[in-house]
């Protein structure tokens, strides 16, 4: 398949790459700037070594890429296995994906996408899921136009803090 000189700039400029450890400061910062981003900074609690443990502890329970324009740190995507009873087949869902502002419209977010999905057919999965904010049309439209079908007839549910403590009385 031959390439648009702008395809061949943006692989040219646009590295994808597995979080290692060293890279956990760069990405609490892009977490937090996601959580601005969503209104939610009230809620951001994690820290860099709750992201450790998470990515590189005994007990890792997600994976994480981040996107490198050049050299900077541009954005992030953090996914874990899930599994679907109906497929019978794990698939990925991608908890979080971000990209700086600034770097918006270059096919960036597109090509984090790609990346998971080579990877969601790489280990045989059935699906990728992801939720998004009803109130983030930018960011709805551009998963619409990948060909992502809106799931409106599902509600997601959380148990949090002293709900969840209760519960598990």
């Amino acid at each position: 398949m031959k390439q648009s000189p702008s395809s061949a700039k943006l692989l040219s400029t646009l590295r994808i790459a597995p979080v290692a450890p060293g890279d956990l400061p760069v990405v609490l910062g892009l977490v937090r700037k996601l959580a601005e981003y969503e209104h939610l900074a009230h809620m951001m609690v994690a820290t860099e070594e709750d992201f450790r443990q998470a990515l590189f502890g005994p007990h890792a329970s997600v994976e994480a890429v981040l996107a490198w324009w050049e050299d900077i740190p541009v954005g992030f995507a953090l996914f874990f296995p899930s599994f679907s009873t109906f497929l019978g087949r794990s698939g990925l869902y991608l908890e979080d994906l971000f990209v700086e502002p600034e770097y918006r419209g270059r096919g960036i977010g597109k090509a984090i996408l790609q990346h998971l999905a080579r990877i969601a057919r790489e280990r045989k999965y059935g699906r990728m899921e992801w939720s998004v904010l009803d109130w983030n049309q930018p960011a709805i439209g551009f998963y619409q136009k990948l060909g992502a079908q809106l799931m409106d007839e599902w509600t997601t549910c959380r148990l949090t803090g002293a709900a969840l403590e209760a519960l598990a009385e």
